[in-house]
């Protein structure tokens, strides 16, 4: 396959992620039978993500223009070990490796394994040859490079087995957000979507507030109240209920509005249910603070990501700040 039909390809998977079929909403029903935090709503909303900022033919085209991708290349077979946070959290690394012109073994995790085993299956019905493009398995060997996402543990172990590969191995990470306090309702309203799509279980999840002294949470925690029925979700009470009931036994200053608890916290990486908040002086001073954080997957604010934007990457914004295409292009 060239590179033009792939982008092709890609454009179909994207199409039949929007249209919402009969067979796709079995695969999203599926996938919340075998994980409870993946409901349907969210499952759509990573997919929807996925079809208009990655699938369409001028994202693609714009993509491969950029890195000159031909079809020049000798083909690798790239290992790629997914995580399992968020619905196909791993997909723009699957996508990386198929548009770039490698082939691909991919572990998937078993908290996501369903749904894109199902677009892939779709895809293999498309065009046959994508079997040898893309194909699943329970432990990678004989790769020539890998591509892997884990907590800092795993990480340790994805360098003692594929370090002396070409690899990107990447690490714990989480989002935070600056508010000056000057904030409209709409802009808080889209800070609450940045910090509860998918549970706050995504790196790109803002956990952790940064705000003026002095400033006043009343605004903040109305703007939450679309994500209430969090508070029905049992695994999600079952977080929160404990992490309460750690708050109140040691006495801990909180906010909550029953669904999320605001706590104080010098800490970027706040539990389930959770925000930290920390108070700042001098906002250049935070934003070169900031800057220097490995932590940091995203920065949500008036002069980083816009607000509403951190679960909404586009093809160049790449986790940890590893270039995969280029990555892929040098293997």
């Amino acid at each position: 396959m060239n590179v033009q039909e792939r982008i092709n390809i890609m454009v179909k998977a994207g199409e039949y992620l929007l249209a919402d079929t009969e067979d796709w909403q079995q695969a999203k029903q599926h996938a919340f039978y075998k994980n409870g935090w993946f409901t349907n709503e969210f499952s759509q909303q990573s997919a929807t993500s996925i079809a208009k900022n990655f699938l369409t033919q001028e994202a693609l085209q714009k993509w491969v223009a950029h890195y000159h991708v031909d079809d020049n290349i000798s083909p690798k077979n790239v290992g790629i070990v997914m995580a399992g946070n968020i619905p196909m959290v791993g997909f723009h690394d699957m996508l990386a490796v198929f548009i770039s012109g490698h082939y691909q073994t991919v572990k998937l995790s078993s908290k996501d394994d369903v749904l894109l085993k199902h677009l892939v299956k779709y895809l293999y019905n498309l065009e046959n040859e994508i079997q040898n493009y893309i194909s699943f398995a329970d432990m990678l060997k004989g790769c020539d490079a890998y591509i892997a996402t884990g907590g800092n543990s795993a990480a340790k172990s994805f360098t003692e087995y594929f370090g002396k590969y070409p690899n990107i191995i990447r690490k714990n990470k989480t989002s935070v957000a600056v508010l000056t306090g000057n904030e409209t309702d709409e802009e808080l309203q889209l800070l609450s979507n940045d910090i509860h799509l998918y549970f706050g279980l995504g790196c790109r999840n803002v956990t952790k507030l940064y705000v003026p002294e002095g400033y006043n949470f009343e605004k903040l925690l109305q703007s939450f109240s679309a994500y209430k029925y969090f508070g029905d979700h049992h695994k999600y009470r079952n977080n929160y209920d404990y992490n309460l009931s750690i708050i109140l036994l040691n006495n801990v200053y909180y906010m909550t509005n029953e669904a999320t608890i605001l706590t104080e916290n010098k800490t970027m990486f706040s539990p389930i249910s959770q925000l930290y908040y920390e108070y700042y002086n001098n906002i250049d001073e935070l934003k070169l603070f900031l800057q220097n954080q490995l932590d940091a997957q995203c920065l949500v604010g008036k002069d980083f990501v816009p607000f509403g934007q951190a679960q909404n990457p586009d093809l160049f914004t790449y986790a940890d700040g590893a270039d995969t295409m280029q990555f892929l292009l040098l293997i």
